[in-house]
């Protein structure tokens, strides 16, 4: 059997870097991990191709060559996943789909052909039974939390590696925290599932085995949420692991602040490659916080907590929203001030929404406050319920904060922050530098130097740590490249982009 396996287009967003990834020759940010360890799950015999739309355009030939197309994709994805399910079917296909957009709301993609929903080593093997018998059923579904002690190492050979700035690892699913407006957990519950050391050491072998020597971005919810087990086993494995390979990759993640609290363990984190963790901040705002039972950020000193970490050797990557029933009317100049002062450089900042079946779903769904539009975008100001400050005052505040961190200045003045904190524990290895490098280097250059608007500010800066920490340049560049992707993404904001009209429910008018 021939399997095309899809991964919708993913839109410009923050999330996607594209704008700062055309700089190094990359196509996308990271790979479809979901669907390449489908395809480590299917029959050894099938044939198998991968199109990632992001970095690839879907040919009608390719569709045309597969007996059963499979789709999966994140909410962002929805209307890049509808048209590709309809020209799946407008040329006879059949369609398999799933991954937390389809398993959130099964009901808007009823005319899928197979619905393979929540954890597929529970229902994809159902779903691959039934269809040898040649008896597929529509939908496949279980609350089952499955161990992923037995998942295979994923499919690289799909990958064109070459077209993105990461690779991705999961070791864990869940996180033990309950945020009121998170669906981690009611994709993957409370208590972390983890890997074994000897699959992440696989993992991580099976990349350096294809020839990848970038950065590998273990995608888990809450890194940490299992802190013994990472501090026992896993961090020590990856730390040998390190050892014996010549080149080994820088790795990042996503943790809770609490890291913080543990030296020992950012020490060991440190010493087994993260560079990079990125902390749901959320808010400066202390009522806001007890409003979304953000536990772990409550009652400390969240300036203090980052710059900790940035000291330790990690640069920390902040995620922030407006628009808690909480906020106050200063609540935009908080935000501001905070992530000024904290040097979060990489400040991803959206609108709060209430993803479906989220505890601030149904608490908004109670008070009669849902309405339609969700999108699964922060940014495009798509909001899906009644918000309780007035909604041109959140959308005017929202806008008023990306481009007061995002304008030149203020950037180039929080990458001196965040260095001012930063001590890396790794070296700049001048032999692994690659053609693609050199021509990177001279794009960023002039992009940055000679055609951005903030061509002034970045000579400034940049001219500063060639002559005070010349060591960090290359990190300096890097991430005044994300400024200029995160200031064009501002910029469509700030030109009509959040004026989307919104159509609210009868019951809500």
């Amino acid at each position: 059997m021939k399997i095309l396996l899809i991964y919708p287009d993913y839109p410009d967003t923050f999330w996607s870097f594209k704008h700062a990834l055309k700089m190094i020759q990359k196509s996308a940010a990271l790979p479809p991990l979901g669907l390449a360890t489908i395809a480590a799950m299917l029959p050894a015999s099938w044939e198998k191709k991968l199109v990632d739309m992001s970095i690839q355009p879907l040919k009608e030939k390719d569709i045309l060559w597969a007996d059963l197309v499979f789709i999966s994709a994140m909410i962002v994805q929805r209307q890049s996943m509808h048209s590709t399910i309809e020209l799946c079917h407008a040329l006879g296909k059949k369609v398999v789909a799933g991954g937390p957009l389809v398993s959130t709301e099964p009901e808007e993609f009823d005319s899928v052909d197979y619905l393979v929903l929540n954890e597929g080593e529970v229902t994809l093997p159902q779903f691959l039974a039934d269809l040898e018998k040649g008896t597929p059923k529509h939908i496949y579904t279980s609350g089952e939390r499955p161990d992923i002690t037995n998942l295979p190492v994923p499919d690289w050979s799909l990958i064109r590696m070459s077209k993105y700035s990461s690779m991705s690892i999961q070791y864990s699913r869940g996180c033990p925290f309950d945020c009121e407006f998170c669906d981690i957990v009611i994709l993957n519950g409370h208590k972390p599932r983890t890997k074994t050391k000897d699959q992440v050491i696989r993992e991580l072998d099976a990349l350096y085995s294809h020839g990848w020597r970038g950065s590998v971005f273990f995608v888990d919810d809450n890194f940490i949420g299992s802190k013994n087990k990472i501090k026992q086993e896993i961090l020590p494995a990856i730390i040998e692991w390190r050892k014996t390979k010549g080149q080994p990759p820088s790795l990042f993640t996503e943790a809770s602040i609490n890291l913080a609290d543990d030296e020992e363990l950012m020490t060991m984190m440190v010493k087994a490659g993260f560079d990079r963790v990125f902390i749901g901040i959320e808010t400066p705002n202390e009522e806001s916080l007890v409003e979304c039972n953000k536990s772990q950020n409550k009652n400390r000193d969240l300036v203090a907590a980052v710059k900790k970490i940035q000291n330790f050797g990690m640069e920390v990557q902040g995620g922030f929203i407006v628009g808690f029933d909480n906020d106050p009317a200063s609540i935009f100049k908080k935000q501001i001030e905070f992530i000024q002062k904290s040097g979060i450089v990489t400040a991803m900042v959206g609108l709060l929404n209430a993803p479906r079946g989220t505890r601030l779903y149904e608490r908004l769904k109670k008070e009669d406050r849902l309405i339609e539009g969700f999108t699964g975008d922060n940014t495009d100001c798509s909001l899906n319920f009644v918000t309780k400050m007035k909604r041109e005052d959140l959308i005017e505040g929202y806008q008023q904060i990306l481009h007061s961190i995002y304008a030149p200045k203020a950037y180039y003045e929080r990458i001196t922050t965040f260095l001012k904190e930063f001590h890396p524990h790794y070296e700049i290895r001048i032999s692994a530098l690659k053609w693609a490098h050199i021509v990177g280097l001279f794009k960023s250059m002039w992009i940055l130097g000679v055609m951005d608007k903030g061509r002034r500010e970045f000579w400034k800066f940049i001219l500063g740590v060639l002559v005070r920490r010349p060591k960090v340049f290359p990190l300096s560049l890097f991430l005044a490249a994300y400024g200029f992707h995160f200031r064009k993404v501002a910029d469509k904001i700030g030109k009509g982009y959040c004026a989307i009209p919104i159509k609210v429910e009868a019951d809500n008018r």
